[in-house]
């Protein structure tokens, strides 16, 4: 799973805070997320990066660390829950792709194509 299966940005390019992003996710291969694309919305607060970031999908998916409005679940996502320093955005986003590809949830029934939160 290379950084080619993820790829992040900021929302608005004057953003001198660099506070809000948009992450997108090509869903793993032999997975119910085959050949979809998921956008998300990666806030990073005055307290990143020693506090994780708010991550919310925008595409709708069906995880189990993810709520009913598209939030990542801090509780749930072993990333978040043990943050560190040293963990950037694109780390979140290849450990949910491969969250997204564990055996557990590969083959969860996923909402229809296209819809979103």
């Amino acid at each position: 799973m290379g950084a080619e299966s993820i790829s992040y940005g900021l929302t608005n390019q004057d953003d001198i805070t660099m506070t809000y992003w948009n992450g997108t996710i090509l869903g793993p291969p032999h997975s119910s997320h085959e050949n979809r694309i998921y956008s998300l919305n990666i806030v990073c607060d005055e307290s990143y990066p020693d506090k994780p970031p708010k991550v919310t999908f925008v595409s709708k998916v069906n995880l189990p660390c993810v709520d009913s409005a598209g939030n990542v679940l801090i509780a749930n996502f072993d990333t978040l829950k043990n943050w560190k320093r040293s963990y950037t955005m694109e780390t979140v986003l290849l450990e949910l792709r491969k969250c997204m590809a564990s055996p557990s949830n590969k083959k969860l029934a996923q909402p229809s194509e296209g819809s979103t939160y």
